[in-house]
């Protein structure tokens, strides 16, 4: 099996998750290239640490997560399912057993709010890896804020941090929102399914999710 930093160093994936985040970036999409994909598949190892999974797991998630955008690179729609079938591929041409590759790619085909759902705890900690990477150095154009809620939202998080707490058995995400920018109903306007999904993400690993915006508890 191929490890996630061998993965990283593939010519071949970097090129296609280029090109997908070229795609987005080309229909007006906040960025989804390296800076996302890393933050996810290290997020989702750590949600999986603090549950006290093994080394193993822990980098298949990291996996997944480096790949779980993949599929954008041939449509938005169901980019989760087409990313899915990319990654069996790509990894089986890799040498990955199909025991390794059974859930990477489960998690990737669940993982976005439109069809998805956490069916396994690797899945749980990639949705909430990565519906919590909300920050304003995603949006590619400063200008498009004015006219484009998901640019003007993203661009309104001066900070945003996913915690875990074992005392209270809660995944909290935590995020400061300048409202001179954009209100927290906005927010709520374009991510409440996102934020549904995350309950269940966390419920399937025995946690609650909790949402905090600008110190207040909204979830």
């Amino acid at each position: 099996m191929h490890s996630y930093e061998e993965l990283k160093k593939d010519a071949s994936i970097r090129t296609y998750i280029e090109a997908a985040d070229a795609s987005l970036g080309a229909l007006g999409y906040t960025e989804h290239s390296f800076a996302h994909v890393c933050r996810v598949a290290e997020e989702a190892a750590r949600i999986l640490e603090f549950l006290g999974y093994d080394e193993k797991t822990l980098e298949l998630a990291r996996i997944a997560g480096y790949l779980h955008d993949i599929g954008n690179l041939v449509n938005r729609h169901d980019h989760s399912q087409s990313g899915a079938l990319l990654a069996f591929s790509l990894l089986s041409e890799r040498g990955f057993a199909p025991a390794e590759i059974a859930p990477i790619v489960s998690a990737i085909g669940n993982h976005d709010e439109g069809s998805g759902s956490p069916v396994s705890p690797m899945a749980a900690a990639l949705i909430l890896a990565d519906k919590s990477d909300v920050r304003r150095s995603r949006v590619r154009d400063l200008a498009s804020t004015e006219k484009d809620i998901h640019d003007r939202v993203n661009f309104s998080v001066t900070d945003s941090n996913l915690s875990l707490d074992k005392e209270s058995a809660e995944v909290r995400l935590s995020l400061r929102i300048d409202t001179t920018l954009s209100s927290v109903l906005e927010y709520f306007e374009i991510f409440t399914e996102r934020m549904l999904l995350c309950r269940k993400a966390a419920t399937v690993l025995g946690l609650r999710f909790r949402l905090f915006v600008n110190g207040q508890a909204l979830i």
